[in-house]
This record gives C-alpha cells, sequence and structure tokens, in this order.
C-alpha cells in the first residue's frame, strides 16, 4: 500500500500566560491510501490536535508529517494553505457553508482557490452533488436543506478537488441518528470508491463504521487497532 500519512514524534506545546500544555507529547502513526481511521479519545486527548496537524491547519512543535511524500512540518502559511486545498477535503460538524450561496457555489468553492474556470467548476461541482444524491438540489440555499442534505453538500464540497484525505471532524455530531447512519453510509461508499478517510468522534457507535480506531489519551496513542466488527447503517435517510 501507498502510505499518505506519516507522523514521527509529533507534539504540540501551547503556551497560555505562565501554563504550558502539551496537546500532544509523541505521536507516531502511518496511514495508507484507502484506509479508513477514526481517532478516539475524551476531551482534552489530543484528537482535536492531531487532526488540526494533520490537516496542515496547524503545525507541530516537535516531530515530523509527512502528507502524501511531502514533509509538512515546518511550511509557511502560505503553502500549508496550498497543501490544504490540494490535497485535504475538509467534512466539519457544523457544516461551514456559505448561507447566501448554492449548494452549487458552495460546492465549486474549492475550485475557484485551485484557479478552475466558471464552466468548468460548475460541471464539477455539478457531477459532484450528483455523486452524493443531491443533483436535484443543487440551486437551493443551505436554509433550503435539511441537516442531512447540508452535510451532503459539505461532503461534496470536500470531494470536488479530488482529494488525497477526507478529513471529517465530528461528522454526525449535529445530526440526528437517522440522519446520521445515512451519512455514515455514504462515507463507507467513498471509502469503497477508494477514498482515504480520516474521522474524529467522541461517539462510540460512529467510530465502529471506521475500519481502524486509533484511540488517544493524554497527547498519547493509547490503542490502535483493526476493527473486526465493522458497523453498517441500518438506516437511510
Amino acid at each position: 500500500m501507498t502510505q499518505i500519512i506519516r507522523t514521527t514524534d509529533i507534539g504540540r506545546r501551547y503556551v497560555m500566560g505562565s501554563e504550558i500544555i502539551n496537546a500532544l507529547q509523541s505521536i507516531s502513526i502511518e496511514i495508507d491510501k484507502g484506509e479508513y481511521v477514526a481517532f478516539m479519545g475524551p476531551s482534552g486527548s489530543g484528537k482535536s490536535t492531531i487532526m488540526n496537524i494533520i490537516g496542515c491547519l496547524d503545525t507541530p512543535t516537535s516531530g515530523r508529517y509527512v502528507l502524501n511524500g511531502n514533509d509538512v512540518s515546518d511550511l509557511t502559511e502560505n503553502e500549508l494553505a496550498e497543501i490544504r486545498n490540494k490535497e485535504i477535503g475538509f467534512v466539519f460538524q457544523t457544516f461551514n457553508l456559505l448561507p447566501r450561496a448554492s449548494a452549487l457555489e458552495n460546492v465549486a468553492l474549492p475550485l475557484v482557490y485551485a484557479g478552475y474556470g466558471r464552466s468548468e467548476r460548475e460541471d464539477k461541482a455539478f457531477e459532484t452533488l450528483e455523486g452524493v444524491g443531491l443533483g436535484d438540489r443543487a440551486y437551493h440555499k443551505p436554509n433550503e436543506l435539511s441537516g442531512g442534505q447540508r452535510q451532503r453538500v459539505a461532503i461534496a464540497r470536500a470531494l470536488v478537488n479530488d482529494p488525497s484525505i477526507i478529513l471529517a471532524d465530528e461528522p454526525t455530531g449535529n445530526l440526528d441518528s437517522k440522519t446520521s447512519y445515512s451519512i455514515m453510509d455514504l462515507f463507507e461508499q467513498l471509502h469503497e470508491q477508494g477514498n482515504t478517510i480520516v474521522m474524529v468522534t467522541h461517539e462510540d457507535d460512529i467510530a465502529k463504521y471506521a475500519h481502524r480506531i486509533i484511540k488517544l489519551m493524554d497527547g498519547l496513542v493509547e490503542s490502535d487497532t483493526v476493527n473486526k466488527n465493522i458497523r453498517k447503517p441500518a438506516a437511510v435517510e
């Protein structure tokens, strides 16, 4: 398998006044292309910090991070922004959609930064929306969509640039259980299509959809196991 993520002794320290907080102490992990991994842990375990570093939203205080063959540990903010747009598709708990833009315009946004022309952006965005079952909602604004539909728009936006990895931060945190099953079903389909998915969740039942579960505690890896009892969605939206 092609290795897509490698962290070596990653540490992240924050200085809060006179207090030093070690959000990550030493994290060494490897994730191959096509894996479906969930990070779990209680509040303060470091799961959000490692997600931010993997997503190039933050840089480590110590250690190395190699993403898709590129050492991104010491890049400038502009270089990190370029890597984020090219390599990573983000899915957030709060959707992060532009309220006055249509679903199509929201999905096309990463393509603007990638330099695509308008016609190509719209074609690619519409095709991606169709892929998540929302072709008939392309011209609806977020307030005209259900929570599950808004998350599907967010997933389409994450996919539209053909990223190396999809990072999902508590992707079902704002959804009811029935809609959550529908979204997890979609993630499973994306994984079956060859996408690499890295998810952060504090919910056991959501983590069980992943094929590998990494549990963090106090900024360290507590366990890293293959999930032998993968949960399949029991409902659709």
